[in-house]
């Protein structure tokens, strides 16, 4: 690779999604050398979520093609931009589709994890740019959520970049970008779960999984997973799981089973509420997509 590459473009494959539910295809595509507060990164190992999955199907906004999807991911800094202190050339990171300014209200709040001083939007989220662009035409190529990492190399915010050791396996490593990240803050910090508690988690994919693992290490007692897979009980013993309910077995008891079975009544609640609070705040974060698109 040419030296001084922070200045230059590079070209590199990537999966592009063209068509709403269509196959991605592979093309040749142009990464722009990183803009102020920004990194490029040689993506070493990424994975799929669900989320793409949505965005992939959508037809209309917040669905835009053509698009570079992908958010879950670990690579290397190939190069920054200026006013970036916090990485360097060479440092193994993970790039993370929620902002941490480190400056807003809600990032100097213990209470909050959503920064208002870089929220979600479509593109950069200084700028609402893109980086990528087909090699062939210079045909704009839309970023998703700030990453972007169905890619060789990808340019994202220095504060959507978390610097990890260079020893984490990357295949493991690129899961913390969201799924095992969100199911295990969901229990450490939102939930606070407390020593001792019993639990329930609804539905042990891999957020629900992390969730669970989340409240292992919090000092739950009783964990109690709800799944209409069988097979999640084998998984989710070895990720904390203590006792396994499967709908499908009970009809539509599931609900009044977990009850039956937990030792501890009151700290249902207090669980059940953060799994609404989830999906309150998946729905907070597309009503803010939205938004910052209209402006």
């Amino acid at each position: 690779m040419e030296q001084n590459t922070a200045t230059k473009p590079i070209r590199c494959k990537a999966a592009v999604s063209k068509v709403a539910g269509q196959p991605l295809e592979m093309e040749e595509v142009e990464v722009a050398p990183p803009r102020a507060h920004e990194v490029r990164i040689r993506i070493l190992c990424t994975s799929l979520c669900h989320t793409d999955v949505t965005f992939w199907r959508l037809k209309d906004f917040p669905g835009q093609h053509p698009i570079i999807l992908g958010h879950e991911a670990a690579g290397v800094v190939e190069s920054v931009g200026g006013h970036v202190h916090e990485v360097a050339v060479g440092d193994t990171v993970v790039p993370v589709f929620s902002a941490q300014c480190g400056d807003c209200p809600d990032c100097l709040s213990d209470r909050s994890n959503i920064c208002s001083g870089l929220p979600a939007r479509p593109g950069m989220p200084r700028d609402g740019t893109t980086r990528f662009s087909f090699a062939a035409t210079g045909e704009p190529i839309h970023n998703f959520i700030g990453v972007s990492s169905f890619t060789e190399y990808t340019v994202v915010d220095v504060a959507r970049v978390v610097r990890i050791g260079p020893g984490v396996p990357p295949e493991k490593a690129c899961l913390l970008s969201c799924g095992v990240s969100t199911g295990v803050g969901a229990a450490w910090k939102v939930a606070a779960v407390e020593p001792g508690s019993s639990v329930a988690v609804f539905g042990l994919g891999v957020v629900g999984l992390a969730v669970a693992q989340g409240c292992r290490m919090r000092g739950a007692k009783q964990i109690i997973g709800v799944d209409l897979n069988p097979e999640k009980w084998d998984i989710g013993k070895r990720l904390g799981i203590t006792d396994f309910v499967n709908p499908n077995d009970i009809g539509e008891k599931a609900v009044s089973e977990v009850r039956f079975r937990i030792d501890q009544p009151a700290r249902q609640v207090h669980f059940l509420v953060l799994y609404l609070l989830l999906v309150a705040n998946e729905f907070l974060v597309n009503q803010s997509l939205c938004r910052s698109s209209r402006r």
